[in-house]
């Protein structure tokens, strides 16, 4: 089988959780012999390592001049030239158009080649119409797209040949903004849900958020959980200067619950003043978090490092005592799994997709914070407790293999394409 994946993004140029799910379930893909041709809605430049090959397009306009290079895995890379990135809207967007052209002009003074809409949602629509070329060259037999900005190039697609469109929710609108949706990126959403011949979500947690506000019926939803990779491990040393560290890693941003992190945060040191607490990241809460550390009286006792990757991800995990996922809403969530992964202890959200599938982890409602400084400090004052959540944590992790969510995937595809109904799950 064939399929055509629309995506946002793939490691090492990252920004979140959707990336490191693409690596993944390709990964997975590939070990259960379907191809897949990945289109990227960005000009960046890819790895040369890894099990994707990449050729990139410099002035795509209709994909006529693109040549694509397949590995001995059988999967292709497509870069379509655009300045669509993960987590944008319309307001960075637009900082990044400008940034662009000011770049741009002052190397092809005299060039009209590469032309980008001003508006996020024309580029949005600008890349769908490419899709469409694309999937005039690409043989498919299914096609398979990550979260809304692909959806319309999905729609697109689809149009060219009739194959089956299937959508994978990895977050909705309702997610990204804490329940206070745009209407246009809702309006589509929606309307990929109801062109898709089939919905995968992350979780039961997305599943009945999908079916809530956007009525799609059940049974046009198959919950796939999402998984980690495994890699070879290496020893790090952890800070030895007497304190105990806790960690936050993830996108800096209102959905993920950084200030309940530091509300906790606070609570703790009253009682345990020798702590360290770290943020791992970047987005748009940046800034407030640093300043109010400062005016909380603990800016001495919060580290920001800004983004991390690569082997520095691991690292920070390894240094931790603890990890805290305090999302506000998270449809799965694949920290938790990587914190394990490098036998650290985990806190999480209740309102997480991950919740519904770890039992060696604790869970708090984000919200109360109590409660979250409470099971911070049991784990920081009892090695007991912390040794048990390490050792069965990395147990329990070593069962979520990519190959999973793969098999999954390969029989709602292979359901979709003979047209069955009621796929849910």
């Amino acid at each position: 089988m064939k399929v055509l994946m629309f995506g946002w993004e793939f490691p090492p140029h990252s920004s979140g959780g959707l990336g490191t799910a693409c690596y993944g379930l390709t990964k997975g893909l590939t070990n259960q012999n379907i191809e897949v041709v990945f289109i990227l809605p960005k000009a960046n430049s890819m790895p040369e390592k890894t099990h994707v090959k990449l050729v990139v397009a410099d002035n795509h306009k209709k994909a006529k001049e693109l040549k694509c290079v397949k590995d001995i895995n059988g999967i292709k890379i497509r870069n379509v030239n655009s300045l669509l990135v993960p987590y944008v809207d319309s307001k960075s967007y637009s900082k990044r158009y400008n940034n662009f052209y000011k770049d741009y002009s002052k190397y092809h003074k005299h060039s009209k080649d590469t032309i980008y809409s001003q508006d996020l949602y024309e580029e949005v629509e600008r890349y769908a119409l490419l899709a469409k070329e694309i999937a005039k060259e690409e043989q498919h037999d299914i096609i398979h797209c990550h979260d809304w900005m692909t959806y319309a190039a999905g729609i697109e697609a689809k149009k060219v040949l009739g194959k089956p469109l299937v959508i994978h929710v990895h977050a909705t609108e309702f997610d990204r903004t804490a329940g206070n949706p745009n209407q246009f990126i809702y309006e589509i959403e929606k309307k990929g849900m109801i062109e898709a011949d089939h919905i995968m979500s992350v979780s039961h947690f997305t599943k009945n958020k999908i079916i809530q506000h956007y009525g799609i019926p059940p049974d046009k939803i198959t919950v796939v959980h999402n998984a980690v990779e495994f890699r070879d491990k290496k020893i790090y040393e952890k800070i030895n200067d007497g304190e105990q560290v806790v960690l936050f890693l993830g996108r800096i941003t209102i959905q993920k619950g950084p200030d309940w992190f530091l509300e906790a945060a606070k609570k703790v040191l009253m009682i345990k003043p020798n702590v360290k607490f770290i943020v791992a990241g970047s987005g748009d809460m940046e800034g407030f978090m640093i300043e109010k550390a400062a005016e909380m009286g603990i800016g001495d006792k919060v580290l920001f490092t800004g983004f991390l990757q690569g082997d520095d991800v691991d690292r920070i995990y390894s240094m931790a005592d603890l990890y805290v996922m305090p999302s506000v809403s998270e449809p799965f969530g694949i920290t938790p799994l990587e914190a394990m992964r490098n036998n650290t202890p985990v806190l999480i959200s209740k309102q997480s997709g991950v919740s519904e599938v770890l039992n060696h982890a604790l869970k708090v409602d984000f919200w109360d914070i109590d409660q979250m400084a409470n099971k911070i400090v049991s784990v920081l004052n009892y090695s007991s407790l912390h040794n048990c959540l390490q050792k069965n944590g990395a147990k329990e992790v070593a069962n979520f293999d990519w190959n999973i969510p793969a098999s999954k995937c390969v029989n709602v595809y292979e359901k979709t394409v003979k047209g069955a109904v009621n796929i849910g799950g």
